[in-house]
């Protein structure tokens, strides 16, 4: 064993340690905002075993688009929107308990076999990848391009969706009745039925 082999062992250990390590914060914390910052420890031990498998581009990627944009975006949601509420215990909550321990367990047993039946010996006849920016490029756009085009077409639908959620119609300024009820955390609404009566109004003067 020469020095590259052992600090690719040891990289790799302390790299399973922490992704183990972050992942049951993220699921046994009770705070959710830690949990989060957690998350971002996940993400960041994933593209350093992309590192030690030579996927330069994908760890590059897994730190802009995971760390630096989907796991600001959930901390910035759960900072705008973190409404803090009485625990209260749920009827029935066993039997979820029990078919979430059935579904992560099933899941396990799938990755262990995964695991467990996959060649991993290392084929030294194909060829070294110099560019893998360009070996993802021919990848994306001949073997997989119907893939990618769908998940270009889910993601505008999701964003198309979040548009039209987050569209309020804000009260006036000058209100003339008090049917709505606003609240710190919630944003003020203007009733649909206020709206048609203004508009009334103000056709029949």
């Amino acid at each position: 064993m020469n020095l590259a082999e052992g600090v690719q062992i040891v990289s790799f250990g302390i790299l399973a340690v922490m992704m183990l390590g972050t992942a049951l914060g993220v699921v046994l914390l009770s705070n959710i905002v830690h949990s989060a910052f957690l998350l971002a420890g996940v993400f960041i031990s994933i593209s350093g075993l992309y590192i030690l498998l030579n996927a330069d581009f994908v760890a590059a990627a897994q730190i802009l688009v995971y760390v630096g944009a989907v796991n600001v975006l959930i901390l910035f949601a759960i900072m705008l929107v973190n409404k803090r509420e009485d625990f209260s215990e749920l009827p029935g909550r066993w039997i979820r308990k029990a078919a979430t321990g059935v579904v992560c367990f099933g899941l396990f047993a799938l990755l262990g076999t995964m695991v467990l039946v996959t060649p991993w010996s290392i084929d030294t006849t194909s060829p070294v990848i110099d560019n893998t920016v360009v070996a993802l490029g021919e990848h994306f756009f001949s073997d997989y391009l119907l893939p990618f085009e769908l998940a270009s077409v889910l993601l505008l639908m999701a964003m198309v969706g979040a548009i039209i959620l987050a569209r309020r119609d804000f009260i006036p300024e000058i209100v003339a009745r008090q049917d709505t009820v606003s609240t710190p955390l919630t944003l003020p609404e203007r009733p649909r039925e206020l709206a048609t009566l203004k508009g009334g109004n103000e056709e029949e003067n």
